[in-house]
């Protein structure tokens, strides 16, 4: 329990930490212990270990995996350039664009001031079999693993694959309900969404969505009687125009958990949750399907907000979804005040699915960017979602990722919206605007170097490799008793990297003052860099830990 008392000491020592160091401590191999505990008002970070053999890759090896059977056609004959050795093996991402291989997932508990207490490893297929089956993350795929608190905070959630450790090309993969025959890559791997309570327990439940692409986020629904999960992802990998299947699910999903091992599931047709077309706006219609091409979301005072913050189709920005229909004639408006949350999902005409997509159930939330991705002079990079209060809404934009060329650092320090942006809402005008964005501290462009990681230039790609911050992805927030609001996030990255989403990235946090909207008083704020991921790991997700009681939590939204 988190009294009022221990909840102001973690401040306490949060600050005291914020204007000092942290220290980083090496995470050991615990798993599935009878002893594990989550303890509240601890974090939570999501952690991906890569397990570096050569043998992971067999160099000239054609790839995407099983591409002759499909009709997308396989890489050069030459075959994969790299073997399975860190970090040179990423480089196969410029032979094959559906490159990846799947890794371990770690949860490790950390205190507020991001000391290392335990970790708990997700089961997996190099350690002994558990009954509920196992899971595993795309290493390199930066969107995945975002943690999140169920309603009742009794449970933390996440995506991942149903398939082995060390598996190739997984994420671009076909789900074996969905099945895109113009996808380049030709095997068939169930997503699933994990749900791990405070003793350490896991449930999977899996899911045809998301085929071709990711699941990145989910949310589980359990209050009132409820019980479904929300989850944001991609789907797609083929031509135009896309099956039924990848369009059906693609995006928000309204998925309803399994209480069976996976051996025993059987996964059905996909249930979108929530759809938006540019046509809402006006606009031609983009590929069908794409414009759900969801990052992050969250859940506020009963309505589910998404981001969108890459893909070339589509807007950037912050979505939310509309159970009322009427929030926004125009594509653009605010939530509906005493709205419902969505409780199923969203009804369609299978008939006009593939000429029309899905009918649009959201709305591009008033104030954020509205402008197309094709036609945008300056696009942003929404990922996680935070909300302070009901007027003070933070957002990480994790950058644009650009590594188009020698001049890849100082393009990232010259970015003015990556980072930690806070919107605030003006209630007469019912818009939302951005009051500024916190990035002191990130070093955005600032290469960093890391023992044992290669320095110089990468020849694959004649850039550097060493890794710089780029922007941040998931966050965490808390309103504190002093009238600041502590956000912990963890960091994009650019690099010289075949796949940046490899690259060893940070733990960060800051302190901000919740009503300040004054950029000049928010310049004197810093980020701290809490931890950085070690030679061979990456950083994903930041929450904190469930607990079995709820009902002292009220600040604690995730």
């Amino acid at each position: 329990m988190t009294n009022r008392f221990a909840r102001r000491r973690i401040g306490a020592t949060l600050a005291l930490v914020l204007f000092g160091s942290g220290v980083v401590a090496q995470a050991d191999d615990s798993w599935n212990r009878r002893d594990f505990h989550f303890s509240p008002g601890n974090l939570v970070l999501s952690r991906s270990v890569y397990d570096d053999k050569a043998s992971n890759v067999q160099v000239g090896t054609i790839l995407p995996v099983n591409c002759a059977s499909t009709t997308g056609g396989c890489g050069a004959a030459s075959g994969a350039p790299y073997d399975g050795t860190y970090p040179y093996v990423w480089n196969n991402d410029l032979y094959d664009a559906s490159f990846g291989i799947t890794a371990r997932i770690y949860l490790d508990q950390l205190t507020p001031d991001g000391h290392l207490i335990d970790s708990l490893q997700v089961p997996n297929s190099l350690l002994p079999t558990a009954p509920e089956g196992a899971l595993v993350t795309s290493f390199s795929s930066k969107s995945e693993l975002a943690l999140h608190l169920s309603q009742d905070h009794k449970y933390l959630s996440f995506m991942g694959y149903v398939a082995p450790v060390n598996a190739i090309d997984v994420s671009n993969s076909n789900t074996p309900g969905a099945v895109d025959p113009t996808n380049p890559d030709g095997q068939s791997v169930y997503r699933a969404v994990a749900t791990v309570d405070r003793d350490g327990h896991f449930n999977f439940t899996e899911t045809n969505a998301y085929s071709g692409n990711n699941g990145r986020a989910a949310i589980l629904l359990n209050s009132g009687g409820s019980d479904y999960f929300f989850t944001a992802g991609n789907a797609g990998n083929g031509s135009n125009p896309q099956p039924a299947g990848i369009v059906l699910g693609a995006g928000a999903q309204f998925i309803t958990p399994v209480h069976l091992p996976e051996i025993a599931q059987q996964p059905g047709t996909n249930t979108p949750l929530a759809s938006f077309s540019i046509t809402a706006l006006g606009l031609k219609a983009d590929k069908i399907g794409k414009d759900d091409n969801f990052r992050g979301m969250t859940v506020h005072d009963n309505v589910v907000y998404f981001s969108k913050g890459s893909g070339s189709n589509g807007v950037n920005t912050v979505y939310f979804v509309d159970t009322t229909g009427t929030a926004c004639p125009n594509g653009v408006g605010v939530p509906v005040a005493g709205a419902a949350l969505p409780s199923a999902p969203l009804a369609y005409d299978a008939s006009t699915l593939l000429s029309n997509g899905l009918p649009t159930n959201m709305c591009i939330l008033a104030g954020f960017p509205s402008t197309p991705a094709k036609t945008a002079k300056t696009l942003a990079y929404p990922f996680a979602l935070w909300f302070a209060d009901a007027n003070t809404l933070y957002v990480a934009d994790e950058g644009d990722g650009y590594t188009g060329g020698a001049d890849l650092y100082t393009h990232a320090t010259a970015q003015t919206t990556a980072g930690l942006q806070k919107w605030v809402y003006d209630s007469s005008s019912k818009t939302w605007s951005l009051a500024y964005t916190l990035q002191t501290g990130l070093n955005l462009g600032q290469a960093y170097t890391l023992t044992g990681y290669p320095t110089g230039t990468n020849i694959a790609t004649d850039l550097p490799w060493s890794p710089a911050t780029d922007g941040l992805r998931n966050i965490a927030g808390r309103v504190d008793h002093d009238g600041k609001v502590t956000i912990w996030a963890t960091t994009s990255t650019i690099s010289g990297n075949g796949d940046t989403g490899a690259d060893p990235n940070r733990l960060v946090a800051i302190r901000d003052a919740l009503k300040n909207s004054d950029a000049t008083v928010a310049a004197q704020e810093k980020f701290v860099t809490l931890r950085t991921a070690n030679f061979a790991e990456v950083f994903r997700g930041i929450s904190f830990a469930p607990d079995r009681d709820a009902d002292e939590h009220d600040h604690d939204h995730h």
